[in-house]
């Protein structure tokens, strides 16, 4: 995740990032006083926190700015301004702190966020096991025709790429055996992720089928490789709409 920070004013800026290393522990924050050489890196950030009041380039300017470079962008303005001053600005932003920063502020603002953005990945099935499990593809939600697709279809992502016997999963899916339901069921899966040019998720070969992992992107599996935002996101629940889900924090 690259996280943009800007506050024309040295102390300021230090303030800021050693507020928001205590809540997003990520490997590097990109600081600067002038807000014109943020645009120059020429960066896709994930995350901006921006002063408003900046001479040459104000935040509300470098924020419209960096939304063209990515539309994804969340912005948090950092303002001295009261709360009733700020709705001329609030279109432009995902959140705002005011002035003095501190770590309570930042943890509030970024947990306001909801999803970790750095599970946010445009090219990628982006899949969500903590509460109810979903499936989205640029932030959409995917329809699959049948409710017991979706299961099947969170069942493999529970597996975590492991190839999973057909008649395993029919079992998982109905207490009694239905091959011609199962069918329907594998096809529904593969017709749904054609239609969003990912095909290649769902792997079926011969009597066995999984998910590569490779290609999605999953809290509960980033949460086991260590991503801080995953982490922060795990409630305890998991896949809850499903009976035989269990997740396991080893």
């Amino acid at each position: 995740m690259k996280i943009l920070l800007v506050d024309d004013e040295e102390l300021q800026l230090i303030r800021l990032e050693n507020a928001c290393k205590k809540v997003l522990p990520v490997d590097k924050y990109y600081k600067t006083t002038n807000p014109i050489k943020a645009l120059e890196e020429g960066i896709k950030y994930d995350l901006a926190f921006l002063d408003i009041e900046m001479p040459g380039m104000n935040g509300i300017q470098l924020a419209k700015k960096l939304k063209g470079v990515n539309p994804q962008i969340k912005i948090i303005f950092v303002t001295a301004y009261d709360s009733y001053a700020f709705e001329a600005f609030k279109l432009h932003a995902s959140g705002y702190i005011t002035k003095p920063v501190n770590e309570a502020k930042i943890r509030e603002e970024v947990n306001e966020l909801g999803k970790a953005i750095e599970l946010r990945k445009v090219n990628k099935v982006q899949v969500k096991c903590f509460g109810n499990f979903d499936v989205f593809h640029n932030g959409e939600p995917l329809r699959f025709s049948y409710q017991k697709s979706k299961e099947a279809f969170a069942y493999l992502i529970d597996r975590e790429g492991s190839a999973i016997n057909i008649n395993e999963l029919n079992a998982i899916l109905w207490e009694e055996d239905h091959p011609s339901y199962l069918r329907n069921i594998i096809a529904d899966i593969k017709t749904t992720l054609k239609k969003i040019d990912a095909s290649e998720v769902f792997v079926k070969r011969h009597n066995e089928c999984f998910i590569d992992i490779n290609k999605v992107d999953c809290d509960a599996y980033e949460y086991k490789k260590g991503n801080p935002d995953a982490i922060r996101m795990y409630r305890g629940e998991y896949m809850i709409q499903y009976s035989w889900a269990i997740f396991s924090e080893d």
